[in-house]
């Protein structure tokens, strides 16, 4: 299979350039309807984000090393690595695995989960879901263990909160064409969620996230990620954002904590990386892409970044 890097849309903010760079690729969504006593234990995803929307009642969530959160009707949860974890109607309830459960399959992408005894009914709809682009793999490493939003008590007018009563809706109601609602919905709602968490937490003031939002350095990251191909130096940097080189230089540095040339080369090694995996596309093919002049020099490239050649990783993942 031959595939070429996207060509990506130029924005004028290079966080929200970034943001569509994740490119969801959904891949399990399930409604499940559930009355306590119950417990669900998910295995982990690697690779994933794992997400669940709270549409009627209540439960808990454990996910290992973090303290049990409840999660009340309205609530929108994201386990962003992948995590295994558990949710529960309570803090104290077992766990059943996922797949010990059986499911009634709507469609290749889209199932309902009916389970637990006759007490008090909870509706979640669960979600897997995986990025496949490095800038979004990248921003999801930047994410907490569990990122929380509790929309419910959010102002009436929020759309946020307009859109989970509209997936509840669907979920309970699930007319022609209503799966597709609810993942294309699902998909908005994790974008809303990373873009709160970076409008509001500490982490995101500072490292990559910080420099993207810089006037220049974040002009030259979003220009290396457009253009990775590109014969890129700090002067040609430099000039790009309006800077002298010196300075641009010292700035990048300090905001993303390398230099400009090694995020570079970092960035095309992730991207090669990635191409690796899912293309059949030769080393040949890939160096030119990337914005090498010879196959060996990618390959020398690519072997100083993750200490294998690149040949390696179409059979096996490299650390």
């Amino acid at each position: 299979m031959t595939r070429t890097i996207t060509k990506i849309p130029e924005f004028t903010d290079p966080l929200g350039e970034t943001l569509h760079l994740l490119r969801l690729t959904g891949t399990l969504y399930c409604r499940s309807e559930l009355t306590a006593p119950w417990g669900v234990d998910l295995p982990s995803f690697d690779g994933c984000m794992m997400f669940h929307i709270v549409t009627a009642g209540h439960c808990w969530i454990e996910v290992k090393g973090e303290e049990p959160r409840l999660l009340q009707q309205g609530s929108l949860v994201l386990v962003p690595h992948g995590n295994g974890h558990c949710i529960r109607s309570g803090p104290e309830e077992d766990a059943v695995p996922l797949f010990d459960i059986p499911v009634e399959k709507v469609s290749d992408r889209y199932e309902i989960m009916r389970y637990g005894g006759a007490g008090e009914s909870t509706h979640i709809t669960c979600c897997v879901v995986r990025f496949d682009h490095v800038a979004g793999q990248k921003l999801i490493s930047l994410l907490p263990k569990v990122l929380h939003i509790n929309s419910w008590a959010d102002d009436e007018d929020s759309w946020l909160h307009s859109t989970l009563r509209f997936i509840a809706r669907e979920a309970r109601d699930l007319r022609p064409g209503g799966e597709t609602v609810i993942t294309h919905l699902a998909d908005i709602l994790i974008i809303q969620a990373i873009r709160s968490w970076i409008d509001s937490a500490p982490e995101a003031e500072r490292g990559w996230l910080a420099a993207l939002r810089d006037a220049q350095v974040g002009r030259a990251l979003a220009a290396i990620q457009r253009e990775p191909e590109k014969g890129w130096t700090v002067a040609l940097l430099a000039k790009e954002v309006g800077m002298s080189r010196s300075g641009f230089s010292a700035r990048f540095t300090n905001l993303v904590g390398e230099s400009a040339m090694r995020y570079l080369t970092h960035w095309r090694m992730q991207l090669a990386r990635a191409q690796l995996k899912e293309t059949s596309d030769t080393l040949a093919v890939l160096a030119e892409r990337l914005g090498y002049q010879s196959e060996a020099a990618f390959c020398r490239a690519f072997k100083r970044e993750f200490g294998v050649p690149p040949g390696s990783v179409r059979n096996i993942d490299t650390p």
